[in-house]
């Protein structure tokens, strides 16, 4: 049996390539693919080639696991129907709509256990977020925010439109969300975020701060979340953060080397910078919570708001190096660019 895989072959190169697929052992199912999701941080990073040498994938995620050598596949967002069960399978899973952890293929052969049924309620193009979602749950889950909270997200792709969103839920004193994109910006509005700013626009950025702090220097956000990608952009987040508050980074940065002001307020304001990363849940919650439970709340999340309108582009799989341009180069006004098989 022949699969349809996507590769990466060469920074700023990937393509469609023809693999051989097994017949399903007896605890496997037969996936058909109808869409996956391109990461937009993430995938936008490895197509450019900026991963750390000797990185390895994500041994949290079977599909992934390895040494990142070209040429090799990436992804993790399919959402595809089982068409054959194996001997050791429930029968009653065959037909159903499942969500996989999984590189771009078109035809996929898993383990049962690694399939995730979708809400009956919840359309594919929904179902495709939920890596995102259970991201965006895991940084407010780091940063446990509390009544009152002052809050600035840097950062309005996908995850930090999805974030922003989940914080506007929490009685929070203000939310700022910062992009110098304007659509984003104008996507933020949309998800109920009010206080926009471009944080390359000198102008608005002083008076933010001249807002956020007083004469004596008090004041600050409580919480910054830094979802833009750019490590320069840590420098703002501490720029605008008050005494003893938290900076949530959960960008990956790559091989991005970039001076961090580490030596002003960072110092004297006893700022906490916490890397937040979905593979884990933060010890402090590792008591009582669980993968399965943060998914459970990830898919809840995604009936309530329906992000499927974020999706702006829909390519072929053989359209992968225009797709990955789209997605890295941030073209066209692109937010989340998909595959679809058919």
């Amino acid at each position: 049996m022949k699969a349809s895989a996507i590769f990466h072959t060469e920074p700023g190169k990937s393509e469609c390539r023809e693999i051989g697929l097994a017949a399903p052992k007896e605890d496997e199912v037969l996936i058909e693919s109808i869409c996956s999701a391109i990461s937009p941080g993430t995938e936008s990073m490895i197509y450019r080639g900026h991963m750390p040498s000797g990185m390895r994938g994500d041994s949290v995620i079977p599909s992934l696991a390895g040494d990142l050598v070209y040429p090799f596949r990436y992804g993790y967002a399919v959402v595809g129907r089982i068409i054959e069960c194996g001997s050791a399978v429930d029968p009653n899973w065959a037909g159903r709509m499942v969500f996989v952890f999984h590189p771009h293929q078109n035809r996929l052969v898993v383990p049962i256990r690694e399939c995730l049924a979708i809400p009956e309620e919840l359309s594919v193009d929904d179902a495709l977020f939920l890596p995102n979602m259970e991201a965006a749950l895991n940084f407010v889950m780091d940063a446990d925010p509390v009544f009152g909270s002052r809050v600035i997200i840097f950062g309005l792709g996908v995850v930090g439109l999805l974030t922003g969103w989940l914080l506007h839920k929490f009685p929070l004193d203000r939310l700022i969300a910062a992009d110098p994109l304007d659509y984003r910006r104008k996507r933020g509005s949309d998800f109920g975020l009010s206080i926009l700013i471009d944080p390359l626009d000198e102008k608005q950025w002083q008076s933010l701060l001249k807002e956020l702090f007083d004469d004596q220097g008090c004041g600050g956000v409580d919480i910054a979340f830094e979802l833009s990608g750019n490590m320069q952009t840590l420098n703002q987040a501490i720029e605008a953060t008050g005494f003893s508050g938290t900076i949530v980074s959960g960008s990956w940065y790559g091989t991005q080397n970039r001076r961090l002001d580490l030596g002003g307020h960072f110092h004297r304001r006893r700022i906490n910078i916490v890397s937040s990363q979905v593979s884990t849940i933060h010890p402090r919650l590792g008591g009582r919570w669980t993968k399965q439970r943060r998914i459970d709340l990830a898919w809840k999340m995604i009936r309530d708001m329906r992000p499927a309108s974020l999706i702006s582009h829909r390519f072929s799989p053989r359209d992968c190096d225009r797709a990955f341009q789209v997605a890295s180069q941030r073209l066209e006004n692109a937010l989340q660019v998909i595959f679809e098989y058919s």
